[in-house]
């Protein structure tokens, strides 16, 4: 069995003043993402312990909407902040409502100023962009505000458009043994087709068999990655 503690010094950061941006995806040994359209039915207990430590070592944890609506998110701390261009977020969500921290919606200008003002009640509204989101500006905004330590859990068409906007510092990949076949995507969709270099910085495995990857984007300075 893999502590908490040992956990906790394999994903340690060196210099957490830095902005670092960090993906966690379960994949199946077949690269699903999902089974039954949940990404959590993928996972075990080392897994889940993972996730909370990951958690604890970030200021904010970064999810699209689409996750929100499908995984849930209420309760989530440390503060969960949600990407949103178009704002299809109700104010009653119980991830805005039932939040254990006061909310992030992270918007674009082009999203609707009615959307705004009621979701500004629940949440604190950060525009980032004009007709879309710029996720390069997004990442200084959230060091700014005292949050640099960024910990995203998807989606998968979030972290493809990190992916393009050169925002990732690192992958945190927990590989299932499961093969699950089905129609499910990779952990990362809609990026352009391009050869970007992570190297491997870390292994684990338990004895369910599940297998727990670290890696770092070579443009990542290494003095921020232990």
């Amino acid at each position: 069995m893999i502590s908490d503690d040992e956990l906790r010094a394999a994903y340690a950061v060196a210099d957490r003043t830095m902005p670092h941006v960090r993906m966690n995806f379960v994949a199946s040994a077949d690269g699903s993402v999902t089974l039954g359209g949940r990404s959590g039915t993928l996972g075990g207990d080392t897994d889940r312990r993972l996730m909370q430590v990951l958690r604890a070592q970030s200021d904010v944890v970064l999810v699209g909407a689409g996750t929100v609506r499908a995984e849930g998110y209420a309760g989530v701390t440390p503060r969960l902040a949600i990407v949103s261009a178009r704002l299809e977020l109700a104010p009653d969500d119980p991830a805005l409502a039932e939040a254990a921290v006061r909310p992030i919606v992270i918007t674009a200008e082009a999203a609707p100023a009615s959307r705004r003002e009621e979701l500004d009640a629940v949440a604190d509204v950060i525009v980032c962009g004009a007709a879309s989101v710029d996720l390069s500006l997004m990442v200084r905004e959230l060091a700014d505000r005292g949050m640099p330590q960024v910990l995203c859990e998807g989606g998968p068409h979030l972290f493809g458009s990190l992916l393009d906007a050169g925002a990732v510092d690192e992958l945190c990949l927990t590989l299932s043994p499961r093969i699950v076949g089905g129609s499910a995507g990779r952990i990362a969709q809609g990026a352009a087709e391009a050869d970007r270099r992570f190297g491997l910085r870390g292994v684990l495995h338990d004895d369910e068999g599940y297998v727990f990857l670290r890696y770092a984007a070579s443009s990542a300075s290494a003095s921020r990655i232990v």
